[in-house]
């Protein structure tokens, strides 16, 4: 696992989103954007979280931010999870994992005493030049929001 830290130039990913579209970080450059990693769409804790954040969605936005929900989901249920929820905002079907491991954000975990592999739920916060501001991987799933904008 990489682990990627506050300074570092942020990862130059490409997926598609829950509509087939490619969004890249190219996407946004001059813009600040929240990358937050999640281990599976729908599910209590992801809800939580990406609820909270779409909630302050206008507390972003006011302070420049955009927002890209990731997951190695299909298409089809990143789809309905947004749809359900109504998300102002993507989320990556990453089904190959390539931007799950170009962030470093899969290897093994722990739950219930067995060992698996899977996504650690972990935020990025990456600046206007695409450099790392922020790593968050000790998430509050619904206070998300306080823990991203708090500095």
């Amino acid at each position: 696992m990489t682990h990627l830290k506050v300074g570092d130039k942020a990862p130059n990913f490409s997926g598609v989103d829950q509509d087939g579209n490619t969004i890249s970080l190219a996407d946004y450059a001059g813009k600040k954007l929240v990358v937050f990693f999640y281990p599976k769409a729908s599910t209590p804790g992801c809800t939580a979280e990406a609820c909270n954040l779409n909630d302050n969605y206008d507390r972003f936005k006011a302070q420049g931010f955009e927002i890209l929900g990731v997951s190695a989901d299909s298409p089809k249920r990143q789809s309905n999870f947004k749809n359900k929820y109504g998300f102002q905002y993507p989320l990556l079907a990453d089904e190959d994992k390539s931007v799950i491991e170009a962030f470093g954000v899969w290897g093994p975990k722990k739950f219930m005493g067995k060992e698996y592999d899977g996504i650690h739920r972990t935020t990025f916060i990456i600046d206007e030049n695409g450099i790392l501001s922020n790593v968050i991987t000790k998430v509050k799933t619904k206070e998300h929001t306080a823990q991203i904008l708090a500095d």
